[in-house]
């Protein structure tokens, strides 16, 4: 009796975490590279946005995909609500400043794009493979409800693992 007590409550615990505090996540694809390759593993913490914090600029989140909510994609906020996006010559700029986070230059288009304002309680995404990436310059901006969590640590491969 005692181990189904230990194996319920353990259940629970588990249940628990994996509803309002952390989830393992798998990149499929080059989207994010150079900062995240394909099959790295990852730990998205979910309680941040629930209970803590705004997702925020330059933060690399995992989000439902708008088109198709039964799909997941990992990217990384541009601009919040309210934020002009632009792109020209493949810099981004946010409210006619340049994006912080560099890109090296074999990763980033040559498009340009927007202006683009970011609707209240939207945010702008973008793959950091600026040519490789479907994000909201295709399928438009990501509603806040869609975001599941931050992408705090890539544990996998272990002579990458990173904490972001």
């Amino acid at each position: 009796m005692a181990w189904l007590k230990t194996f319920a409550s353990a259940a629970v615990y588990a249940t628990l975490i994996v509803t309002f505090g952390f989830q393992v996540a798998r990149v499929e694809g080059k989207s994010m590279q150079p900062t995240l390759e394909d099959q790295d593993r990852l730990i998205v913490n979910k309680a941040i946005y629930k209970f803590f914090d705004d997702p925020q600029p330059g933060d690399i989140v995992m989000h439902y995909y708008p088109v198709d909510p039964d799909k997941s994609f990992v990217k990384r906020i541009i601009a919040e609500a309210g934020d002009t996006v632009r792109i020209e010559d493949g810099q981004v700029y946010v409210n006619e400043v340049l994006f912080p986070v560099a890109i090296p230059p074999e990763f980033r288009s040559r498009e340009d794009y927007g202006p683009e304002v970011v609707q209240d309680a939207y945010y702008f995404v973008m793959g950091d493979h600026r040519k490789s990436s479907s994000d909201s310059r295709t399928w438009g901006q990501v509603p806040k409800k869609y975001i599941v969590g931050k992408v705090q640590l890539r544990w996998w491969p272990l002579s990458d693992a990173t904490l972001f």
